[in-house]
């Protein structure tokens, strides 16, 4: 046989070979992430909502909203009775639900917010078939901030997201001008942004082996989910969203986050100078508040604090 066709040849079955073995991959990756873990509600966080809001002399109160898809979403409105008259919207991450976020509601209940916690869709108690980083949830945002301004018509409207919650919010920033202000910790600059970084974590890479040698397994993934699901996670870009919108945004990102590395939130700052990114040395993924609690409330607080405006809510669909 010809040496130099046997060479040839055998390079088109390792090149296929690679392609297909990377469709795999892609495939799997894709459906791991449309379709996250799970972690359903316990019986005593309803109780932990009602003993945040009544120690803030607070209302809770469950509700459920319908979107797109027939999906059914469900949260919890915490209000204070006689606070400073403005909402705060506080957005899960990935495979969590509205319970880690007490935390931080009862950080703004303290001071003056009435607070929403919504499951997003497919977490928690909310349905739909499969998580989408922001491609379907910004318009599940639109209805929360519109239910917002039906019910109450507060005087602002902020809202505040970890990790996935982050990235929604951001991403959903051109459909809701409305906002007064937001502030995102441990965003992803875009899915693929993120993808990179989760091919290469498992082999201590970083974002190197996304970008070159399973790069063709994201290019097929993200094919995959469009064609498979309809879901265009091209969209999910909270830097290219901000970059186009003219609400305040507060970034956090800690220099030790080995999940989401800084380099998403300095890329999204990068689109916008006047975005405001702070950047705590010993904080890792979403734990400002833990590693600079004093600072986290500080910041977050004041950066509300300072955007309270008259209201612009009564004007929403």
């Amino acid at each position: 046989m010809n040496p130099a066709r046997s060479l040839v040849r055998w390079s088109l079955v390792c090149a296929f070979g690679w392609f297909a073995l990377c469709a795999a991959i892609g495939i799997i990756a894709a459906e791991g992430a449309l379709h996250p873990r799970h972690l359903p509600l316990e019986p005593g966080d309803s109780a932990t909502a009602r003993f945040y809001a009544t120690r803030n002399q607070a209302s809770v109160a469950d509700v459920a909203l319908s979107a797109e898809g027939g999906a059914v979403l469900r949260g919890w409105n915490i209000r204070r009775v006689a606070g400073n008259g403005s909402t705060v919207i506080l957005l899960h991450g990935q495979s969590a639900n509205r319970e880690v976020m007490l935390g931080t509601a009862d950080l703004l209940l303290r001071n003056g917010y009435s607070v929403l916690l919504p499951d997003a869709r497919d977490h928690g108690a909310s349905g739909g078939p499969m998580a989408t980083y922001g491609v379907l949830e910004s318009g599940d945002l639109r209805l929360w901030v519109d239910w917002i301004g039906k019910s109450y018509a507060p005087h602002c409207v902020f809202g505040l997201g970890d990790s996935m919650g982050a990235a929604e919010l951001l991403n959903a920033l051109p459909k809701i001008p409305e906002f007064c202000a937001v502030v995102a910790e441990g965003s992803f600059s875009s899915f693929r942004e993120a993808a990179y970084d989760r091919m290469g974590q498992g082999f201590g890479t970083g974002a190197w082996l996304g970008r070159t040698l399973l790069r063709p397994a994201i290019d097929e993934g993200m094919l995959y989910a469009r064609l498979r699901y309809g879901v265009d996670l091209w969209q999910a870009s909270p830097e290219r969203a901000v970059a186009s919108s003219h609400v305040p945004v507060l970034l956090i990102h800690g220099l030790a986050d080995t999940n989401l590395p800084p380099r998403h939130s300095e890329r999204i700052k990068a689109t916008d100078p006047d975005v405001v990114l702070w950047e705590p040395p010993n904080a890792g993924h979403c734990g400002a508040s833990g590693a600079e609690p004093a600072e986290y409330e500080h910041r977050v607080v004041g950066w509300f604090d300072s955007h309270q405006q008259p209201a612009v809510i009564t004007k929403m669909r």
